[in-house]
């Protein structure tokens, strides 16, 4: 059976690039739920304007901030609830190249017992602590599972199966903040779902900001 495929935006005071996501989305004829996790003022009026002239694309606000894991839940959760076996999710902050999404669509509609993940390319526009941090990161998920198979554990830039994503969420204890990334992956990989990585290329604009916390995430 083919996937039935949908796209998830989880967002926390990030609207400036979010029309331009929407409208590759659009492209390629994906329904898209986008959770607004607590934004501030400014932001819940951006995203209403925005999803407000933009047909098949729902609004669904957590009143408290509650963590992007928190968040993609709540969307995977409406996603099946409308139907969608598999749930595309992309950060709002502009960072990932969507001309690599038409890529992924044709390896998950091949490939639909499997997550997809991207595998990040960056320029020189990553910072040096980021990078070191994600590799440690690496080294303790090649720990974990005892395996190189998952070469980025970080990347929000997925295609998750939604029904054996939402099985896990309702049995184990998930990181709910930018730790759900990573968590997630690796239970996926222990409950035996295929992980596939393919190459996307990400940057760090100047003009925008990171809701990732070295400490606490």
């Amino acid at each position: 059976m083919k996937p039935k495929l949908c796209a998830i935006i989880a967002t926390y005071n990030h609207h400036t690039v979010l029309q331009k996501t929407i409208d590759a989305l659009k492209k390629e004829g994906l329904t898209l739920f986008i959770i607004d996790d607590g934004s501030n003022p400014e932001t819940q009026k951006a995203l209403q304007k925005i999803t407000s002239k933009n047909k098949a694309v729902f609004l669904n606000r957590l009143e408290k901030n509650s963590g992007k894991g928190a968040a993609v839940e709540a969307g995977l959760r409406l996603a099946q609830k409308a139907g969608f076996t598999h749930a595309f999710q992309v950060d709002a902050d502009g960072q990932h190249d969507l001309s690599s999404l038409k890529n992924f669509l044709d390896i998950a509609y091949k490939n639909p017992q499997a997550m997809l993940s991207g595998h990040p390319v960056y320029d020189q526009s990553i910072p040096l602590g980021r990078r070191i941090g994600r590799w440690l990161t690496h080294i303790w998920v090649w720990i974990e599972t005892l395996s190189f198979r998952i070469t980025d554990t970080m990347c929000g830039f997925r295609i998750y199966p939604i029904a054996q994503t939402l099985d896990i969420l309702d049995q184990e204890n998930v990181g709910r903040r930018m730790d759900f990334d990573v968590d997630i992956m690796v239970r996926l990989f222990l409950q035996g779902v295929p992980i596939i990585m393919s190459p996307v290329r990400v940057i760090y604009p100047d003009d925008n900001h990171s809701n990732f916390d070295v400490l606490r995430d």
